[in-house]
């Protein structure tokens, strides 16, 4: 008999033990605890910047945020997306390194019935019909208005000019921002042309350009295209981190200042120049927000916890404008423009 009770004791520790071990999480408290993967953060302004975002969207509902690192590693993230769900948080936001390679974790977090959120970063659509939502930028709606603004100050640079040349310089082969993007400017500089036939510039854009987002790799790229073509004119840069780069393999083949350009993402170094140089070859600029994509994941991550239907993509806000705006988006205490702060 003394056997059994002492069995029946021990079970029953045992369980509250198991019970209390489950519960000792970061959602033990009862206070609604948020995490975020992230696929990379170190070396990168960017992420930084998308994180921040997060993380003043999280201390402004009052909530808990865990942020993992996977280093640019995809086994990595699904480890960490898993780590997130043995601790019991209330939602996951996921900037997938892979949009395909986190299946599996994805998987597991919708089991748990964990709800998911990706941001940036697409997951595959076999993922995608199964999470929340998606928090990101319109790449091809705001590269329509970079082509658009860009073909108006041609005009306005180039008065009477009818034909031109110009290159689009984007990250890696395949890339969907790449595409989206390059597809995106391509189809506003069409739109200005047909809504304004009288001022119409026939531009004959050449092959799509990679420079893996990087200056140092760009350089070597836009020289020789450069060197090839002494009759460029027009320069598209997908993400002005590739700036530098750009203008050093423009200045080696003489083109520069001599090009009109836009560029894409909204760092504030380049703004500074477009504020200095009025008349000088950036003339255009769109946002892409890390910011704003970051603190949107977090009401979004609100919003299904407190069950809300799915809500799939939704776009963050974006800017574009050219050299007459600069100052009202400068602001050397960023490091990217933050447009939902712009005027406030």
């Amino acid at each position: 008999m003394m056997k059994k009770i002492l069995l029946s004791l021990f079970l029953i520790f045992f369980i509250f033990g198991a019970v209390f071990a489950r519960g000792n999480t970061d959602a033990d408290s009862g206070k609604i605890v948020i995490g975020f993967s992230q696929r990379r953060l170190a070396g990168s302004d960017w992420w930084k910047t998308l994180i921040q975002g997060a993380t003043d969207s999280a201390a402004e509902e009052g909530v808990e945020l865990i942020v993992l690192d996977a280093n640019g590693d995809t086994v990595q993230q699904n480890a960490d997306v898993n780590t997130l769900i043995n601790r019991n948080v209330s939602a996951i936001i996921v900037n997938p390194n892979d949009p395909l390679g986190l299946t599996s974790s994805i998987n597991a977090a919708v089991n748990a019935k964990i709800p998911v959120i990706a941001v940036n970063c697409a997951l595959d659509a076999s993922l995608a019909r199964k999470i929340y939502g998606y928090a990101v930028e319109d790449e091809t709606a705001g590269g329509a208005q970079g082509g658009y603004v860009l073909a108006k100050r041609f005009t306005e640079k180039y008065p009477g000019v009818r034909s031109t040349k110009g290159v689009i310089i984007g990250g890696n082969p395949g890339d969907v921002n790449t595409e989206n993007r390059g597809s995106g400017y391509i189809k506003g500089w069409e739109r200005w042309n047909k809504e304004n036939p009288d001022k119409a510039v026939k531009i004959n854009w050449l092959p799509l350009q990679y420079g893996n987002w990087l200056p140092n790799d760009a350089m070597p790229v836009m020289r020789d295209i450069a060197t090839a073509h002494q009759d460029l004119q027009v320069v598209v840069s997908l993400s002005d981190v590739m700036h530098a780069g750009i203008v050093q393999a423009l200045s080696a083949a003489g083109l520069w200042p001599n090009v009109i350009m836009a560029e894409y993402d909204g760092y504030q170094t380049t703004v500074k120049e477009m504020l200095d140089a009025p008349n000088g070859p950036v003339q255009v600029m769109t946002t892409n927000e890390p910011y704003s994509q970051g603190y949107d994941a977090v009401k979004m991550a609100m919003r299904a916890i407190k069950g809300g239907k799915p809500e799939g993509t939704v776009y963050v806000e974006t800017s574009t404008f050219s050299t007459d705006e600069a100052a009202k988006y400068y602001n050397p205490s960023q490091v990217l423009i933050i447009t939902r702060l712009v005027g406030k």
